[in-house]
C-alpha cells in the first residue's frame, strides 16, 4: 500500500551506470547521437533536422549516379555519348568494348572503392574517437600494399590473372591478424592505435626494403606506379573479384553503428549499455580489412578519401556515427568518381596522372585546414 514516491526530476535515476542500463540506454542512445566522434558535443555544432539529413543523403545519391553516368561517357576515344550508346545497343564491337569492357568496370570500381574508403574512414574515426583516423592508421592499407608489392617483386603477380589482388588480400589478412595479436582482446583504444601504427610502419619499411633490393628497374617502376594508385585498365574480372568483399565489409561496418554510437559516450558507459567492445573492435577491423583490402588490391594505395569523406558529412549526421557511415560511403564514392573524372579530363597525352596523386593533392590542403581549425579552437 505504501507506494514509493516518484523520483524527482534530475535525481540521477536514469544514469547510464545504474543497474537498469536498458532503460537508461535508450536515453543515452539518443544523447549519444548528439556527440561527435572527436568528442565534441552537438551543442557546439549546428543542429541538422531529419529532413536536412535525408536531403543530404538524397543529393549525394543523385550526385553519385550523375557522376557515374558522366564517367561512362568520358574517355580518350572521341565518340559522342549518343554514338557510343547507339553502337553498343546495335552490337558494334568497338563501342561495346569501350563502354562495357573499359569504362563500365572503371566506373563501378570508382564507386565501390570510394564507398569502401569512405565508410571505413568513418568507422575508424568512430572506433578510435579520433577525427584524424583513416584506414591506413591500423595497417589495413599498408598490409594490402605490402602483399601486392611482394607479388610484383617475386613475379607471382604474373602467375595468373587474380594473383595480384589475392596477394593484396593476403597482406591485409596478415596485417590485421598481427594487429589483433599485438593489441590483445581486452585492451583499450590506445593500445589498438599503437599496434596499428607499429604494423603500418613495419609494412612501410618492408616495402622500402623491397624497392631497395629490387635488381630489376622494370619491376621497381611497376611497383612505384602501383603504389601511386589508379583504376585505369581494370576489367570486369577485377569488379567480380573485389565487389563481393567490399559489399561484405560494408555490411559488417554498417552493423557496428549502434556500438559506435554508444562508444561516443566513453568505453565504460558503452559497456554499461551492453556493448561488447572487444567484439565491436573485431567487427570494425574485420569489416575494414575486407572492404579496404579488396579496394586496395584492385586500385593501389589511394589516400585521403577515408579521411575527407567523414569530415564533410559529419555536420549532416548530427554527430551520430550510425548515420555517418552510409553518408560517408556515398561521399567517398562521389569524391573518388569525381577525382577519376579529373584524371581523365586533365590528360593531354603521355602517361595518365595517377589517381592517388590527385587525391593527395586535393586532400593535403583539406588536412592542413583541419590543423588550422584545431589551432584556432585551442586558442
Amino acid at each position: 500500500m505504501n507506494a514509493s514516491p516518484p523520483p524527482p526530476p534530475g535525481s540521477g535515476t536514469h544514469d547510464a551506470t545504474a543497474p537498469n542500463a536498458r532503460a537508461g540506454g535508450r536515453k543515452l542512445d539518443g544523447a549519444a547521437s548528439g556527440i561527435a566522434a572527436d568528442g565534441g558535443t552537438a551543442a557546439s555544432r549546428p543542429r541538422r533536422t531529419p529532413p536536412a539529413r535525408r536531403l543530404a543523403a538524397a543529393v549525394l545519391a543523385a550526385a553519385v549516379a550523375a557522376l557515374a553516368v558522366l564517367s561512362l561517357f568520358t574517355g580518350y576515344v572521341d565518340l559522342s555519348p549518343q554514338r557510343l550508346l547507339a553502337g553498343t545497343l546495335a552490337g558494334e564491337t568497338i563501342p561495346q568494348r569501350i563502354l562495357l569492357d573499359i569504362r563500365l568496370p572503371r566506373t563501378l570500381l570508382c564507386v565501390a572503392v570510394g564507398a569502401a574508403l569512405g565508410i571505413t574512414g568513418a568507422a575508424m574515426q568512430g572506433l578510435l574517437r579520433n577525427p584524424l583516423a583513416e584506414p591506413g592508421l591500423l595497417g589495413v592499407s599498408s598490409g594490402a600494399a605490402l602483399g601486392a608489392v611482394l607479388a610484383l617483386y617475386t613475379g607471382f603477380a604474373d602467375a595468373f590473372y587474380a594473383a595480384l589482388p589475392l596477394a593484396g588480400f593476403a597482406g591485409t589478412a596478415a596485417a590485421t591478424a598481427f594487429v589483433f595479436f599485438l593489441a590483445g582482446r581486452q585492451t583499450g583504444t590506445t593500445t589498438l592505435i599503437l599496434a596499428g601504427v607499429a604494423v603500418s610502419s613495419l609494412c612501410g619499411a618492408l616495402i622500402s626494403l623491397v624497392l631497395n633490393w629490387s635488381p630489376n628497374p622494370t619491376a621497381v617502376t611497376e611497383i612505384v606506379f602501383w603504389l601511386l594508385g589508379s583504376l585505369a585498365d581494370r576489367s570486369s574480372r577485377d569488379v567480380e573479384l573485389a565487389l563481393p568483399f567490399i559489399a561484405a565489409g560494408g555490411a559488417l561496418l554498417l552493423g557496428c553503428g549502434r556500438g559506435l554510437r554508444a562508444l561516443t559516450l566513453g568505453e565504460d558507459t558503452a559497456r554499461s549499455l551492453g556493448i561488447d567492445l572487444a567484439r565491436l573492435r573485431r567487427n570494425v577491423l574485420a569489416g575494414s580489412a575486407l572492404a579496404v583490402g579488396a579496394a586496395v588490391s584492385v586500385s593501389g594505395a589511394i589516400g585521403f578519401i577515408g579521411l575527407v569523406a567523414p569530415h564533410l558529412m559529419r555536420p549532416f549526421s548530427g554527430g551520430n556515427p550510425a548515420r555517418l557511415l552510409p553518408l560517408s560511403a556515398l561521399a567517398g564514392a562521389a569524391l573518388l568518381t569525381l577525382a577519376d573524372l579529373g584524371v581523365r579530363m586533365l590528360h593531354e597525352g603521355g602517361p595518365e596522372l595517377k589517381l592517388g596523386v590527385l587525391t593527395a593533392l586535393v586532400g593535403a590542403p583539406f588536412f592542413l585546414t583541419l590543423i588550422l581549425r584545431a589551432r584556432r579552437e585551442i586558442a
